[in-house]
């Protein structure tokens, strides 16, 4: 079975919605409107609107981390999170959204922080919550993408 030659995703920056190759480096991907990059290698902070446009847009797997700057075990996650995004960069895009300034949370049902949410095309198919090494995250991560292409 072939891999899928590309996949869309959002640019963060200016909001359009760009197709990007399998076969080059996501962390090359660049935003055909602003040039921007697409940052598919980062953690990238949201705001609720990019959310939306996010997970309304974006093929395959989005990884969200609800997270707030006074919680120790989200400040401490951040930079196992980082590294994930660098690691899972191509195979998932890795977000984060802050529970103090979103309105979305509830209505994701997120209760306690951090939370992790894994969406495909744009619906939740699993949640984690806690800490967790940047290790698991990709682990977690590509056990879902290798189920989504066995099927």
């Amino acid at each position: 079975m072939n891999p899928v030659p590309s996949y869309q995703t959002v640019c963060l920056a200016c909001g359009s919605v760009n197709r990007v190759d399998n076969d080059r480096p996501a962390a090359a991907a660049r935003c055909g409107r602003c040039k921007t990059s697409l940052g598919l290698d980062d953690a990238s902070e949201l705001d609720d609107l990019q959310l939306s446009r996010l997970l309304e847009w974006s093929q395959g797997l989005v990884l969200l981390d609800v997270w707030a700057p006074w919680c120790g075990p989200c400040r401490a996650m951040a930079p196992n999170f980082a590294s994930a995004a660098r690691a899972l960069a191509g195979e998932a895009r890795l977000v984060k959204l802050n529970a103090d300034t979103s309105q979305m949370v509830r209505r994701l049902g997120v209760s306690g922080i951090p939370a992790l949410l894994l969406f495909r095309d744009g619906r939740i198919i699993e949640r984690k919550a806690g800490l967790m090494s940047a290790q698991m995250l990709a682990q977690w991560v590509r056990g879902h993408s290798s189920a989504a292409a066995a099927s």
